[in-house]
């Protein structure tokens, strides 16, 4: 913005003091209105105040952008009420619909039973999603698509992740091995789960919200808003635990939110992202500690484990994944991606700065 031009005051005049030679855009109204000078002007007893306009298009022009936030904001909002319902829909049509209504019709064993409620579950949340896309965004879902190099770097970038600090953990006697189970059959049926899993939190926070929000706000506002969310939604998991346990949790769990949308920020796309979390959790499951909380899975691992540590270095009620060893790791884990990201210029600017353009 140039320089304003000063005008010199006038005895007599209702001329402002002071007078912007610009006023094009909305941005530049706070500086204007500031200008408002007071004119006065002594006859005899009387006295009169003058309020001069310099700009009188200016109230028109913040209204307008003001109007056309309010809609962006109602917009966004929209696509991701829609959204949700495409995904989270199909949850419950698959579930509370057609499983039921096989069941009812063909009578299969549970086994069976419980592969078509994944399969199909699995399938339709993938199809809501695309219709979402294809009919409310009008665009190709490309993050759909299966790119076998980025899947199978992000599977093994997961794995290796989380399964060298366990090992450090281990080394350092802060988990110990009970014994040694032997691999059940009942795994696949776990892995099965877990993948499901992480398809549905990944379609949810990371291909529709992050992306949702990150076309309206920007890449940097997108970032931490699903993390914090995604961190919100695994309150549940330490119900029964301490302040310290629920906040060592949020800052695992955000970190968590960063790391997988740092994967899919350089990859831009959802199975690569899905491999990665589906294969860390997978990992922790096999190391026989708690995952994300849960304890129910544990007596499926090949290893049968127990802490022999502190708290705060074996990750406690939550899992490895609160331990300060995990966290340190995965900090480092998320500068890194998202430097690795910014040079390549995968980071958006918010729809708000176009705005503001001359």
């Amino acid at each position: 913005m140039k320089k304003p031009t000063l005008t010199p005051c006038v005895p007599g005049s209702i001329t402002p003091c002071r007078r912007w030679s610009q006023s094009r855009v909305a941005g530049d109204a706070p500086a204007i209105y500031s200008q408002h000078f007071k004119s006065l002007r002594f006859r005899g007893e009387a006295m009169s105040h003058e309020y001069p306009n310099p700009d009188p298009a200016l109230p028109a022009i913040v209204e307008g952008n003001g109007r056309r936030h309010v809609r962006l904001v109602f917009r966004m909002l929209g696509s991701l009420l829609l959204g949700w319902m495409a995904i989270w829909g199909s949850v419950v049509i698959v579930g509370k619909g057609l499983v039921p209504l096989v069941d009812t019709l063909f009578h299969p064993g549970p086994d069976v039973l419980s592969v078509f409620r994944r399969s199909c579950i699995f399938l339709a949340v993938t199809a809501g999603y695309w219709a979402y896309v294809h009919w409310h965004e009008k665009r190709k879902a490309t993050e759909l698509r299966l790119r076998p190099a980025p899947l199978l770097l992000g599977g093994a970038s997961g794995v290796a992740l989380i399964a060298l600090p366990i090992a450090v953990l281990f080394a350092l006697g802060a988990y110990q091995v009970v014994q040694f189970r032997g691999v059940s059959s009942s795994l696949m049926g776990v892995a099965g789960l877990l993948v499901i899993a992480a398809t549905l939190e990944e379609l949810t926070f990371r291909c529709l919200l992050f992306q949702v929000l990150e076309r309206h706000w920007g890449t940097s506002i997108a970032l931490a808003a699903q993390a914090v969310l995604f961190a919100l939604q695994h309150l549940e998991n330490v119900a029964q635990g301490s302040a310290v346990d629920v906040a060592t949790m949020l800052v695992s769990v955000t970190l968590g939110g960063l790391l997988w949308a740092a994967v899919f920020i350089l990859t831009r796309n959802l199975w690569a992202t899905v491999a990665n979390h589906a294969a860390w959790n997978f990992t922790i499951l096999l190391s026989g500690v708690p995952l994300s909380g849960i304890e129910d899975w544990r007596a499926l691992a090949p290893l049968e484990s127990r802490y022999a540590g502190p708290d705060w270095l074996t990750g406690g009620m939550f899992g490895p994944e609160t331990s300060l060893l995990v966290i340190a790791t995965m900090s480092v884990a998320v500068v890194l991606l998202l430097r690795i990201a910014s040079r390549r210029g995968a980071f958006l600017a918010p729809i708000e700065k176009k705005w503001q353009e001359p």
